[in-house]
């Protein structure tokens, strides 16, 4: 146990850590469960021992990398706490419901525990191509788990699919054979299954000869543009990115208004893990009649909305980060919280029932607000 101890020190360089706090000060998880990154790595690195949090502090890090985007050292302690969780997977210390999702994932290739057969649900009547009936450029949408099984995650995924048709774009999808992109399992430590979903799913890329890739899953985006090594494609897009670059080229004829005031929230793994925060924005000013406006807590600053790091299939007791989110909406008037998650979409749009702001305040999907002013009013 002292050696993988020491490795872990030096792989995440712990002893590099100044406690400064700023880690544990940031992270928005650390007065829900009293999740205190800096402590941890301090008690591994200087006792050489080591030492777990509890299950709710350890599985309940979302992921969302505040605490390495703060850094004032450039450490990384969300990696080391993956690293943790993957000890506790390889002794088989996990959660229940997040054993199961990852069964899932290896049994049937999503972690929502639906049949392969169900994956091209969401496309019902929308006559979606295969990536092999594409000719020339090959642009692969990898719709991704929750949007092909969530029911309201495939309004999204329709949604898409109707802006591209609307421009005349090209595209395919994998269908059937479209698998989990693993960023979450990778999230959760479960590193062997991830590295098959990665090598899977690279050989499915090339058998079909993809040459670009977007996806409406930033978690999806991550994985694919930063864990992905290997993989060899021309341009990899999150959808703001893509419907961005329509607007740009002015191929987007808005036929409809949103009568709306929208404020937008930020995803975690798009603004802070990736650093897109200007093209979800571009794309909610530009569709006609809508009243941008902006949260206090925006780009690095976005509160998490507990999604994240297999969040969706672990609850941890206590009042809901999104409840706080739909709450700061509503403060600054917002009648449309936009999101470009499908992580997002799912516990804020469930957040503002809770909440008993239903009435009040939509939560949408940037595509879905473009989809929906591309039609006439």
């Amino acid at each position: 146990m002292a050696v993988g101890v020491e490795e872990l020190i030096e792989r995440h360089e712990l002893m590099e850590c100044i406690q400064c706090g700023v880690c544990t000060g940031g992270c928005p998880m650390s007065i829900k469960v009293k999740l205190n990154p800096r402590q941890i790595m301090r008690f591994n690195a200087l006792f050489r021992e080591l030492e777990i949090p509890p299950e709710e502090q350890l599985w309940g890090c979302t992921t969302c990398a505040t605490c390495e985007i703060r850094c004032p050292k450039e450490l990384s302690p969300v990696s080391f706490l993956i690293s943790l969780r993957g000890i506790l997977i390889e002794q088989g210390k996990i959660p229940t419901t997040l054993r199961d999702a990852l069964e899932s994932v290896y049994v049937h290739g999503n972690p929502w525990t639906r049949g392969r057969e169900k994956r091209m649900e969401w496309a019902e009547g929308l006559n979606v191509p295969h990536i092999s009936e594409v000719s020339g450029e090959r642009l692969l949408y990898f719709v991704g788990c929750t949007p092909s099984y969530d029911t309201r995650g495939q309004l999204v995924a329709r949604s898409m699919v109707e802006i591209l048709n609307s421009v005349g774009l090209s595209f395919g999808v994998l269908g059937k054979e479209e698998n989990c992109c693993g960023n979450e399992v990778y999230g959760m430590g479960e590193e062997g299954l991830f590295e098959e979903l990665r090598e899977s799913n690279i050989e499915l890329f090339k058998k079909y000869k993809v040459d670009a890739i977007f996806t409406t899953c930033p978690h999806g985006y991550n994985a694919f543009k930063n864990l992905y090594e290997g993989l060899e494609v021309s341009l990899i897009q999150h959808h703001s990115q893509l419907l961005s670059s329509l607007i740009d080229q002015d191929k987007l004829q808005f036929k409809g208004r949103v009568e709306a005031t929208v404020a937008y929230h930020d995803p975690c793994f798009l603004g802070k893990r990736n650093s897109i925060f200007d093209e979800p924005r571009h794309v909610i000013e530009n569709i006609p009649g809508v009243n941008f406006v902006e949260l206090d807590r925006i780009r690095t600053r976005s509160l998490c909305c507990e999604g994240g790091g297999g969040r969706m299939w672990y609850e941890v007791p206590g009042r809901r980060l999104a409840e706080i989110r739909v709450e700061e909406a509503v403060e600054v008037g917002a009648d449309i919280l936009a999101v470009a998650c499908p992580f997002c979409l799912a516990t804020l749009d469930d957040a503002a029932k809770t909440a008993g702001y239903e009435e009040k305040l939509r939560v949408m999907d940037i595509a879905e607000l473009v989809a929906q002013a591309l039609r006439p009013s």
